[in-house]
């Protein structure tokens, strides 16, 4: 029996919840054009855009998911295939549709009644069993399954439903044409028809059919004031920008090398063929691509990056100090980018470096406190100027961050031991200790 309820447990998880992510892809240029497409759809779903965050997700095929919280994952697959910014944004709306209306939380309301119902079903199944009729109980049981699954997909169907008329309001409220939403149905429909999914049970679905879903909304989506917006000239620039350097950075070298050829002098070929190049282990001719996007446009931000990103990474880090310090100040002090001028320094293995690279990962760690990366590196500059507590509470944030309860319970205590007392670095720390005392304490009862 127990048995049977895991497997349809996981049978109902498969189909409510996101595939598991690869891993989290960070980056300056695309996280900032994420935020200032997404901002006034934020705003129109009654949100925060402080609170909410579109994080990319290396994974290749086209989705876009919530679980929980305020953040919505876009799989780099979806940027691939989006042929323009448009199209992105009604993707987001309609995430932002499931978090205002809360329907990940919610999702115990379908999970109960269809438990309920599953096991029902295995108790008469059982009990007809028991009597003598194994092949009526199995048909019970199987009836059940059958009808606790169908109430979980109706729920979910419904959901999706109200999240595309979530979504297409923002975009109308926002001021932005639905054409792109409607392009990406099509897309997906399209791709229904590729792999012949024809006659497909609409009832059997998690989502509602690509043709039900553009029906549905055509009508609101043409009447809507903003059908007819023009189209965010720098937005769709930023858009091609970013997805030629995805293309660079999660495609192949071959692949990258084939969709944009040396011919190809264009910003968005120069970006592609960096990271290829990056990739392949060719420093030399990253070096030149990175050199021909500067000459483009010398104070770009993203372009000094990525060229002090490549001398970094090619050994030179002595020479890449000038490209990152002025896209550290170009960028108005992004963290990802000042953690990567951080670890700039910290690679010269110049004392004289590292007042300078504490006082940067500081402060890309107070504005981003999620990146581990940028913990470790601060922990390595203070390890490194002798400042163990320091480099003891940098730790401790980064074990946090990651569930790591005993390394944090440790390295909190160290720097609770070794800081000066009641200074912002030892309150820090003393919040790390208990938290983390406390996570630990309340897995060990859930383990009794």
């Amino acid at each position: 029996m127990k048995r049977l309820l895991a497997a349809f447990t996981l049978s109902v998880l498969a189909f409510a919840q996101p595939a598991a992510a690869q891993s989290i892809l960070r980056d300056a240029e695309t996280e900032a054009m994420f935020a200032d497409m997404s901002a006034p759809l934020i705003k129109a779903a009654g949100l925060s855009p402080r609170d909410v965050r579109i994080v990319l997700i290396n994974d290749g095929s086209i989705n876009a998911f919530v679980a929980g919280g305020q953040t919505v994952y876009v799989h780099s697959g979806l940027i691939a295939a989006a042929d323009n910014a448009n199209e992105v944004q009604g993707v987001i709306a309609h995430e932002l549709g499931h978090i205002a209306d809360g329907h990940v939380v919610l999702a115990d309301q379908a999970m109960k009644p269809a438990m309920g119902m599953y096991l029902l079903s295995m108790v008469l199944g059982l009990a007809a069993m028991a009597a003598g009729s194994g092949e009526a109980g199995a048909g019970m049981m199987a009836l059940g399954q059958q009808a606790a699954m169908g109430k979980v997909l109706g729920y979910t169907r419904t959901q999706e439903s109200s999240a595309d008329a979530a979504g297409a309001r923002y975009l109308t409220t926002s001021g932005i044409s639905g054409k792109g939403m409607l392009s990406f149905f099509k897309k997906l429909q399209n791709q229904e028809f590729r792999y012949g999914y024809t006659n497909i049970d609409p009832f059997a679905q998690t989502h509602p059919l690509s043709g039900t879903r553009i029906a549905t909304l055509t009508a609101d989506l043409q009447a809507a004031p903003s059908w007819n917006a023009p189209v965010n000239g720098p937005l769709e620039e930023r858009f091609r920008r970013v997805k030629a350097k995805l293309q660079g950075y999660v495609g192949t070298p071959a692949s990258t090398l084939n969709a944009f050829p040396s011919a190809d002098q264009s910003v968005y070929a120069h970006y592609a063929r960096a990271y290829a190049y990056h990739k392949a282990g060719y420093p030399d001719k990253a070096d030149a691509e990175s050199r021909a996007l500067m000459v483009k446009d010398p104070n770009d931000p993203y372009f000094q990056e990525i060229r002090g990103q490549i001398l970094l990474e090619a050994g030179e880090p002595e020479a890449a100090l000038a490209p990152l310090r002025a896209a550290t100040e170009g960028s108005r002090n992004n963290p990802l980018i000042a953690t990567t001028l951080g670890h700039a320094l910290i690679a010269t293995e110049q004392k004289q470096h590292l007042p300078e690279a504490i006082k940067v990962l500081r402060i890309a760690t107070q504005r981003d406190d999620q990146n581990p990366f940028a913990w470790v590196q601060l922990g390595t500059a203070y390890e490194q100027t002798g400042d163990t507590a320091r480099a003891a509470l940098a730790t401790a944030e980064r074990a946090s961050m990651m569930g790591d309860t005993r390394t944090a319970i440790q390295s909190a205590r160290y720097a609770l031991a070794n800081i000066p007392s009641n200074t912002p670095d030892w309150i820090r720390a003393q919040d790390i200790a208990m938290t983390s005392q406390d996570a630990a304490d309340t897995t060990r009862k859930r383990r009794r």
